[in-house]
């Protein structure tokens, strides 16, 4: 997206099982940002709250930082609205991403043990009735990754395509780059580039 948009911007990614433990994001977000913001024009996080319950927000905050707007990445990329929806139809919906077709296997089977243990797969899943794949960008190659673990955990699989949010969107990130409080715009002449955190 970044590449395609032609942005002035550098990533520096944090490791992807944070959202395994989104009681760290915060503390982990701080340092990187704080260093950051000496060498850069804007400093951007590239997460919703993902599980903080506002402490994501607070460090924003403290350093004058945006985030990602949502309560998680399922609402930039598809919608809160739509969310609402799916789970207003059936609560029991698990959300897959692309991300997580692709990793599945690594960041939720091998973490949560059921690659060892299959048998504490309903101590997991049990209430969950169906695995509805936000799909940004799908093909074949994807879209077999989502049906092999919407099968590993026993679900149905349902394909939603959201593709990649255009820049009028509430959702889009084209917004959010550039438009951060508390902080000067980047720019593409002069000056450093614009990193995301996330």
């Amino acid at each position: 997206m970044v590449a395609g948009r032609g942005w002035p911007v550098d990533v520096h990614p944090l490791p992807p099982l944070l959202h395994n433990h989104p009681e760290q994001i915060a503390g982990e977000v701080r340092a990187p940002a704080q260093e950051l913001s000496t060498s850069y024009s804007r400093v951007v996080i590239g997460y919703a709250d993902c599980g903080t319950y506002g402490a994501l927000d607070e460090v924003c905050r403290e350093l004058g930082l945006a985030r990602l707007p949502g309560l998680h990445c399922y609402d930039v990329y598809a919608g809160a609205s739509r969310l609402e929806r799916f789970f207003d139809e059936q609560p029991g919906t698990y959300l897959l991403t692309d991300f997580l077709a692709r990793s599945f296997a690594r960041t939720v089977l091998r973490e949560l043990g059921l690659d060892r243990y299959p048998e504490l797969r309903d101590t997991y899943f049990g209430a969950y009735t169906r695995m509805v794949w936000l799909a940004q960008e799908p093909d074949d190659e994807l879209r077999g990754l989502a049906e092999q673990a919407a099968a590993s955990i026993g679900l149905p699989l349902t394909v939603v395509e959201t593709g990649d949010p255009g820049p009028q969107s509430a959702r889009s990130p084209t917004r959010w780059v550039r438009a951060s409080p508390g902080s000067r715009p980047a720019s593409r002449s002069a000056g450093p580039r614009s990193p995301r955190l996330g």
